[in-house]
C-alpha cells in the first residue's frame, strides 16, 4: 500500500510533468501493486497542488463510458478526473500543442452545466435532468503526462483521467427539450467526416452517466456543486490531433463547437 510519502512523490512527479510537459515513467510499472484507489489519492494529491497554485474548481468529467474500452483495461466501471477554470479554452480558439499538450487527442461530448448541487446518494437520471440547468456542445482535449500512450487504468487515473482541455460551445439548450438519447454527434476534421454517435453512446444515455458519477463521487463526500460543468464522456471514438487540424462537432438540436490545433 501506498504510503503518504510516496503518493506526494507521485503527485509531485505529475504536477511537474503537467507544468513542463515531460513526460514521466508509467507508474503502473514502477508501482505494479498500485490500487484504482491509491490512483485517486494521487489525483487529488495533484489537484490539490493545482488549487494552491490559484485554479478553482469548476467541474468534473467521466472517462472511459464505453464498454470497448473498459475491456481493454480490465475494469468494470468508468473513470473520473476534476475540471478547473485554467483548463477551459474558448471555442473556436486555437490550442498550441507544444505549450499546451503533449500527446493531443479530442473528444466530443454533451456538456452538462447544474443549476443546483446534487446529493450525494441515491442520484437517478431523472433528478440529473430536473437539476441540469443547460446542456452544450464540449470538447474534451485528452492528454497523458506519461512516456508512453499505453496506460493502465491506475495511470490515467492518477493523471486526473487524462484530461487536459476543455472547450464549450456558444449555445445554451434546455434538455427537457431534447431526447438526449437520440441527439446525433458528427465529427468532422479539416471539413471531412471523421465519425458519427448517438447519445446512447455514453452508458445507455448522458444522463446515467451523470448519476454514476454524482453517486460515485459523492460515496467519497465529494458533490457535484450548481454551477458545475459535467463533461460525461464521449459520443464519438477518442481521435488524435496535430497541428494545422480544425476539429469541429455538430450536436442535432444543441450547436456546435470548434477547435483549432497549432
Amino acid at each position: 500500500m501506498f504510503d503518504q510519502q510516496t503518493t506526494d512523490r507521485l503527485a509531485d512527479e505529475l504536477y511537474g510533468a503537467l507544468r513542463s510537459g515531460v513526460t514521466i515513467p508509467l507508474i503502473s510499472k514502477r508501482h505494479p501493486d498500485v490500487t484504482v484507489d491509491e490512483a485517486y489519492r494521487v489525483s487529488l494529491s495533484v489537484l490539490n497542488r493545482r488549487l494552491a497554485d490559484g485554479e478553482k474548481l469548476i467541474g468534473k468529467k467521466i472517462g472511459l463510458t464505453s464498454q470497448a474500452m473498459q475491456q481493454m483495461l480490465g475494469i468494470s466501471e468508468p473513470d473520473y478526473g476534476f475540471l478547473t477554470d485554467a483548463m477551459q479554452v474558448a471555442d473556436g480558439a486555437t490550442v498550441t500543442i507544444a505549450q499546451q499538450m503533449i500527446t493531443p487527442m479530442i473528444e466530443a461530448e454533451i456538456a452538462f452545466v447544474m443549476r443546483a448541487p446534487l446529493p450525494l446518494e441515491g442520484m437517478t437520471p431523472e433528478m440529473v435532468l430536473e437539476a441540469t440547468e443547460y446542456v452544450a456542445a464540449s470538447f474534451e482535449l485528452v492528454d497523458t503526462r506519461f512516456d508512453t500512450p499505453k496506460l493502465a487504468i491506475v495511470d490515467t487515473v492518477a493523471d486526473n483521467a487524462s484530461s487536459a482541455l476543455f472547450q464549450l460551445g456558444q449555445d445554451r439548450i434546455d434538455p427537457r427539450d431534447l431526447d438526449l438519447n437520440a441527439v446525433i454527434c458528427t465529427l468532422l476534421r479539416n471539413g471531412a467526416v471523421q465519425s458519427t454517435g448517438k447519445g446512447e453512446a455514453v452508458m445507455g444515455s448522458p444522463l446515467n452517466s451523470v448519476a454514476w458519477l454524482a453517486n460515485r463521487l459523492g460515496a467519497l463526500g465529494v458533490q457535484i456543486e450548481a454551477g458545475d460543468v459535467v463533461l460525461p464522456g464521449s459520443l464519438v471514438p477518442m481521435v488524435p490531433v496535430a497541428p494545422g487540424d480544425r476539429l469541429e462537432a455538430e450536436f442535432t438540436g444543441i450547436g456546435r463547437v470548434t477547435c483549432f490545433f497549432a
